[in-house]
């Protein structure tokens, strides 16, 4: 195995310390195959140090299988999920033109045969030589039932189409666990094509199989198997994907059609490649301003639209977040929920510069759209507008708070619903929901006994007002 990943060339960076390269390094200090465990130089000792690192891989690989449901060979599966996130610069021109004739794609062709190599590596004689039976479970895995929120359902799909495409392959080629002749030829050229179909169609990396994205700051010099790193102007960050995503549709959220559809719109435009507009949406609390935006991503993935989440704390790491995706065949929604900044907080100069006013201009591939319960973000004070004179320039100053808000295209108001909407929302939530049957006179009594003691009238409260109904009903 060591001397197969030793032959790759444009696959073989896949971090440091991950999880291949352990198993291929533990295998190659055994020794190779052996007949007898007392056969070879191993001490009781080595050979104890030898099962622990072995344990600690496949560890890691049952860890990395339950955050994307792999199942049945979890081998298999693992080298799969390597195959389509490996950024390399065959996989990254993939993403934008396929993989076309040329001397890159002899080299991608002689990593093909490698990985199928490996797909059918004969962990029996190591097993054999350790008195270990792992690898044997690991490749014949039966994965208890999870929910989808509890693993990237998108991932584990994706992946285990990816992994049984390539085993039809060389079972075809005859290429199989314990003779990796057969056809190879035909098995890397096939296998290529597999790959070059799903560049095309998901692309590659995290970024091509998933729909929204956090971030962190990245510490230490190991890349996450599990996330991406990214480093841009002496600074790192890795990308975490969201997988416990609501799957909300703007069709869900009832009421504010005009609001919607000027969301629609200008995401659209955005998608289509036409110019749009940084959208900042405002207004009263629970009114669905969140739940609009995060419902564009499930309508809008298939057609190529991504989100990074990011906090205020955050906002010193925009330009890096840019530079990683500026030129990525995706369109990005960099989102900040509930943004308003107090009077003598300064990130707001980070996000000023970089929607609008920075050297470096905002890529296309690339916008901001933000919730704030305040109209012009930024806490102002009856010092901003008293006629005592406090500041010499006080009107700069306060221009200075306004102009962030004016760097939003589109500004859409969310206010809260009247009595008569509230009630229409109210009906229209119990009437999907199969757990309530109510007289609709007796709904509208309990639904304004609720909404007076949580908050007033509110998409959220009517929300909340449904569910707990619904739960009552069902006991």
């Amino acid at each position: 195995m060591y001397q197969e990943i030793s032959k790759l060339i444009l696959y073989r960076n896949f971090g440091r310390n991950n999880i291949l390269q352990r198993i291929s390094d533990c295998i190659r200090e055994i020794g190779g195959p052996k007949t007898d465990p007392s056969d070879g130089d191993l001490t009781p000792e080595q050979k104890s140090g030898l099962q622990s690192r072995i344990y600690e891989a496949v560890h890691d690989l049952l860890d990395l299988a339950t955050a994307y449901g792999f199942d049945h060979d979890l081998w298999r599966d693992y080298l799969a999920f390597l195959l389509i996130t490996n950024e390399n610069s065959l996989s990254l021109t993939a993403e934008k033109k396929g993989i076309e004739d040329g001397s890159v794609r002899q080299f991608a062709l002689q990593d093909m045969k490698v990985f199928a190599r490996l797909f059918v590596f004969d962990f029996g004689p190591a097993e054999q030589a350790m008195g270990i039976d792992c690898f044997k479970t690991i490749t014949d895995y039966q994965a208890i039932e999870k929910r989808a929120q509890n693993y990237n359902r998108n991932v584990s799909l994706r992946v285990r189409e990816t992994s049984d495409a390539i085993s039809r392959v060389l079972e075809d080629c005859g290429i199989t666990v314990g003779n990796p002749g057969g056809d190879m030829d035909q098995a890397a050229s096939r296998m290529l094509e597999i790959l070059s179909d799903f560049y095309r169609d998901y692309g590659v990396g995290m970024f091509g199989l998933n729909k929204a994205f956090r971030i962190r700051e990245y510490e230490g010099s190991d890349t996450a198997e599990i996330g991406f790193r990214g480093s841009a102007e002496g600074r790192s960050i890795t990308f975490l994907p969201i997988n416990n995503m609501d799957h909300v549709m703007l069709d869900d959220l009832i009421g504010y059609e005009i609001q919607k559809k000027k969301l629609r719109d200008n995401t659209e435009a955005f998608l289509a490649g036409h110019r749009a507009n940084n959208c900042l949406l405002y207004g009263d609390a629970g009114t669905g301003k969140s739940t609009s935006i995060k419902a564009l991503i499930n309508e809008y993935y298939d057609r190529g639209l991504r989100m990074i989440e990011i906090y205020k704390h955050q906002f010193q790491w925009l330009s890096s977040v840019i530079s990683e995706v500026k030129h990525r065949n995706y369109k990005f929604i960099i989102y900040m929920d509930d943004l308003s900044f107090e009077d003598f907080e300064i990130e707001y100069k980070y996000l000023k510069a970089v929607i609008e006013g920075g050297l470096e201009s905002r890529p296309d591939n690339v916008l901001i759209y933000a919730t704030s319960n305040r109209r012009h973000l930024i806490r102002e004070t009856w010092n901003d507008t008293s006629d005592v004179d406090l500041e010499k320039h006080r009107g700069d100053t306060l221009q200075e708070k306004l102009s962030l808000v004016d760097r939003f295209g589109i500004s859409i108001p969310y206010m809260k619903p009247g009595k008569k909407d509230f009630m229409e929302i109210v009906r229209r939530l119990a009437e999907r929901n199969p757990h309530i049957s109510m007289d609709e006179s007796l709904l509208e009594q309990e639904a304004q006994k609720w909404e007076m003691s949580h908050g007033g009238f509110s998409g959220r409260v009517a929300q909340q007002f449904v569910d707990d109904l619904a739960g009552r009903s069902t006991k």
